[in-house]
């Protein structure tokens, strides 16, 4: 007897999951499933969990494949079960391919193709339905994407566009997807639209994918304009969508609670914040070549401005920029200064040029400091007068941290407003004014030379 063993979360039980059901059974002559508990998802990053434990072992039992259902708790365990119950196949989705090729030692693995389109739901509620996404582009940050909407329940990646068909046909073979020519035919196919081009083609792409009445996570920075900005946000609210900025910063649990620190009183009133991010990108990527909006400002500025709307608002009475350009004028480094009635603030990003990249909040009565890279925020301290008194604090990040907005953008998808404080809509407002100011300031720069040796600007 063939004895095949398969484990899974099966929650909001759909087609793909039945698929899969089927053809593990037809591998051998004895299947078992492995139910995953809730408390063994949230450790290994898995969110949005739905349906009970007990409602997902039902579910599986109903499809009739299963000749034996398991409850899979700890990591480790798919080994021990495999020797243990001694088992002939290991299979599971083509999601997770050579994730499992070190059981090959043990048993034949398996990796099964997964179902491109879930055209259709089975024992599930309505208002739990799994939400089909498409993707607009499909950059280094479209892959990441794709392999982190894996860990959310209720959410499935079916599809990508691309105005450059090979690249659309590319990214789909790679990720198991489906590729779109046509436009119509992708929005038709999505319910929601994560939109991961240059951002200049954002505007354009988030007003047709709401006019298609499609829920839209853009990628930052959302729009280069406040006027843009509102329009779209306007256009949301009054047709019932969800627009969300993808920053991932301001989802993840160790940025929400620095903020609830900061915002405490522990710190006293703050008064000055200094936020920075550099990395060294490769001179010839788009990055470092687009003469119109690339640099490292629009790449990264949405980052390290974040913390500054979030603590001191968007109410800055001045702005001031200063910029080292490269040879071909775009800036490798700039530091942004703004002022508010009770404080300031300076956000510095840099492609070009590597700097310490930390985040300080500093209050009247102490400061929280986060290093590099603060923008995945897993540790910080909160530091006083004396030493002697100072507070650690860590949190938890997984992965490339977009996991987390995929799963609070679902939340609001689903009427959960708990999290639209994460980031406002006056927020992501506010960063494409700024934006928006320093394209223009850039434009005004007579010739935009660079900075040369001598460190002095002809």
């Amino acid at each position: 007897m063939t004895k095949v063993i398969t484990y899974g979360t099966f929650d909001l039980f759909h087609e793909g999951h039945y698929r899969l059901l089927q053809r593990a059974k037809a591998l051998g002559d004895y299947l078992i499933v492995g139910v995953t508990t809730e408390a063994y998802d949230k450790a290994r990053g898995k969110l949005n969990v739905i349906d009970s434990l007990m409602t997902r072992i039902e579910n599986v039992k109903k499809t009739g494949f299963a000749d034996e259902i398991i409850i899979e708790e700890t990591p480790g365990q798919k080994f021990n079960d495999i020797k243990k119950m001694h088992i002939d196949i290991f299979t599971v989705g083509s999601d997770w391919t050579g994730k499992f090729d070190h059981l090959k030692d043990y048993c034949q693995v398996v990796y099964l193709e997964r179902t491109k389109n879930i055209s259709s739901t089975m024992l599930r509620e309505k208002n739990s339905s799994i939400q089909r996404i498409g993707i607009i582009g499909t950059g280094r940050i479209a892959g990441r994407f794709v392999s982190e909407a894996k860990l959310v329940s209720g959410v499935s990646v079916q599809g990508v566009y691309n105005p450059h068909t090979e690249s659309a046909v590319a990214f789909a073979d790679q990720w198991k997807i489906n590729a779109y020519e046509n436009i119509e035919d992708f929005f038709n196919a999505s319910d929601i639209v994560y939109i991961a081009s240059p951002h200049e083609t954002h505007y354009d792409y988030i007003k047709a994918a709401l006019y298609h009445q499609k829920h839209v996570l853009c990628e930052k920075p959302m729009v280069l304009q406040k006027e843009q900005a509102e329009e779209l946000f306007g256009y949301a609210k009054a047709h019932g969508l969800i627009l969300f900025e993808a920053i991932k910063t301001a989802y993840c649990p160790g940025f929400d609670k620095l903020l609830g620190i900061a915002c405490s009183g522990t710190i006293g009133s703050i008064r000055n914040i200094e936020s920075c991010f550099t990395k060294l990108e490769n001179p010839r990527s788009r990055e470092l070549t687009d003469r119109t909006y690339g640099g490292s400002f629009t790449e990264l500025g949405s980052y390290v401005l974040l913390p500054i709307l979030k603590l001191l608002g968007t109410d800055f009475t001045d702005l001031e920029f200063h910029t080292i350009r490269g040879e071909n004028g775009l800036d490798l480094f700039t530091k942004a200064s703004l002022c508010y009635p009770g404080g300031i603030a300076t956000a510095t990003c840099g492609l070009g040029v590597k700097s310490e990249g930390r985040l300080l909040i500093a209050g009247t009565k102490g400061y929280i400091v986060a290093e590099a890279p603060w923008w995945k925020t897993t540790y910080f301290e909160v530091h006083y007068e004396n030493p002697d008194e100072t507070e650690k604090y860590s949190e938890r990040f997984l992965g490339d941290g977009l996991r987390y907005e995929i799963s609070d953008f679902l939340s609001m998808i689903r009427g959960d407003g708990n999290c639209e404080f994460k980031l406002t809509r006056s927020e992501s407002t506010a960063l494409a004014g700024i934006m928006e100011q320093f394209l223009i300031h850039e434009k005004r720069q007579p010739n935009r030379f660079p900075f040369v040796k001598n460190n002095i600007h002809k």
